[in-house]
């Protein structure tokens, strides 16, 4: 995964009702996510971003050395560029204030979803990178994937239901 500044899109506004699929690497690609100690905090205060910056979680995947996100904003009033910063930020300083360490490399990748990408396809893209990885057999045994706005169960039937 390239690790300089791939900028955001220079005749795009980032507000509004679009999908994001996202992906902030750990700070030296280091191997932090494997534990509900670190994960879970930094999950909480990107959920606090999300509340303040109205955006959905519609996929996430914490892999060890970086973490995958799918959001949608819910308003004509929701920031992407301040939602991934601030979750970055967030997430960033209680990880520092319990670790003594940085936890994200500066730049984070982000694509904007069109009309004909479905927002199923990025979800089971996401939420099966530790299968691909070999981390586990079924996303169900992963304990690091998820979603705020559907049942993980409901997720996956629907991915399934798309599939076949």
């Amino acid at each position: 995964m390239r690790t300089g500044n791939p900028g955001h899109l220079k005749a795009f506004d980032y507000l509004g009702l679009h999908r994001y699929s996202l992906t902030f690497c750990t700070d030296r690609r280091q191997t932090l996510f494997t534990t509900h100690d670190v994960v879970d905090p930094a999950l909480a205060q990107i959920v606090r971003a999300a509340a303040e910056y109205q955006f959905e979680i519609i996929a996430y995947c914490f892999m060890p050395d970086h973490l995958h996100l799918l959001v949608e904003g819910q308003s004509a009033d929701s920031d992407a560029k301040q939602f991934m910063a601030r979750a970055k930020q967030y997430a960033g300083f209680y990880y520092k204030q319990a670790h003594g360490s940085k936890l994200w490399q500066r730049y984070g990748f982000e694509h904007v979803l069109r009309d004909d990408e479905l927002t199923l396809v990025v979800a089971k893209y996401i939420l099966e990178n530790p299968i691909r990885a070999g981390l586990v057999e079924r996303v169900e045994d992963y304990p690091f994937v998820g979603s705020l706005a559907y049942s993980l169960k409901d997720l996956l039937a629907a991915i399934a239901a798309r599939s076949a």
